[in-house]
């Protein structure tokens, strides 16, 4: 069945859903995927490509070098993507957190060139305030966004510290953020109050959480210097789950965006709303279909990374 272009969603992932050999085959079958890695490298001025390809994890998963890895991975499908299909052109784009500077690419926003300067940064920032100041993130399986967010308002009046909702992914999936003692605190909290799971993750910062304040001054110098037009295609920020129209609404979103909480499930919900009855997931991995059928079991997903994913969709 064709997809229609006006009720369709690219979604880009963000930082969880990297892997070693990401993007390799592609890469090796599409010469448009192999020309993103090989600018990614001129840009950088270091082997990315190989990190993603051949790793090691412990590398990869280093948050400097993470964030314009997935960047990159995520621009090379689309650039598939927009030759093998040039007339489905979206009408919104999103991404999960990071993901969101893809979708910036996408909707001709940010070049690749300029993103990927900025994820760097976002990266260097992010992992030096981690070091700074210590934190770490849970995941609360099964049960409300309310019962969660009560229960981080009682640890914060309980320790005096921070702990917050970092990622709203979907119904029954939420991230917490925070200092490690109210995060304990929380987790907790949340554990007598009923949730199903409430699982540590293997994280050392505290991101989307006011503890990432001194990445985030740091961060919008480089984004009040980027050169962001406005995007041809709608985006949907991450902190207000609305419409970034201008260069000032995506300048506002960037700038709040690392001590925010991702709205995902409010953001699907938005393009749903609009119209959206197809959401394609361009990059590593497939966690966002996941979530978007989480959210609404009436829509379609499509995740596209390797030359066999794409078969489905171009069908």
């Amino acid at each position: 069945m064709p997809i229609d272009p006006l009720k369709t969603a690219f979604l880009f992932p963000g930082q969880g859903s990297q892997a070693v050999g990401m993007g390799r085959a592609l890469a090796g079958a599409e010469h448009l995927a192999a020309a993103v890695f090989e600018q990614a490298d001129r840009i950088l001025s270091e082997p990315l490509s190989r990190l993603c390809w051949e790793g090691p994890s412990e590398l990869l998963n280093k948050t400097v070098n993470t964030q314009p890895a997935l960047l990159t991975h995520s621009v090379a499908v689309l650039r598939v993507l927009q030759h093998k299909a040039p007339d489905l052109t979206p009408a919104f784009t999103a991404g999960h957190s990071m993901g969101e500077f893809s979708a910036l690419v996408a909707s001709a926003a940010l070049s690749f060139e300029d993103a990927l300067r900025l994820v760097r940064e976002r990266g260097r920032v992010m992992q030096a305030a981690g070091q700074r100041q210590p934190g770490g993130m849970a995941a609360v399986l099964g049960t409300s966004i309310e019962v969660i967010d009560n229960c981080c308002s009682l640890a914060r009046a309980e320790t005096g510290g921070v702990i917050q909702v970092a990622n709203d992914n979907c119904p029954g999936q939420v991230v917490i953020s925070g200092d490690e003692r109210s995060l304990s605190a929380a987790m907790d909290r949340l554990s007598a109050a009923g949730a199903r799971k409430v699982i540590r993750l293997a994280v050392s910062i505290a991101a989307h959480s006011a503890l990432m304040l001194p990445a985030q001054e740091d961060f919008n110098r480089a984004v009040r210097a980027a050169p962001i037009t406005d995007p041809t295609i709608s985006v949907i920020g991450n902190v207000g789950a609305g419409r970034l129209k201008s260069v000032a609404d995506i300048r506002d979103d960037l700038e709040a965006q690392l001590t925010s909480r991702v709205r995902w499930t409010e953001s699907i919900r938005t393009m749903i709303d609009a119209g959206v009855g197809c959401f394609v997931e361009l990059g590593a991995g497939t966690v966002l279909g996941g979530l978007v059928r989480r959210i609404d079991k009436t829509v379609t997903a499509y995740s596209i990374d390797d030359p066999a994913s794409f078969l489905p969709l171009l069908s």
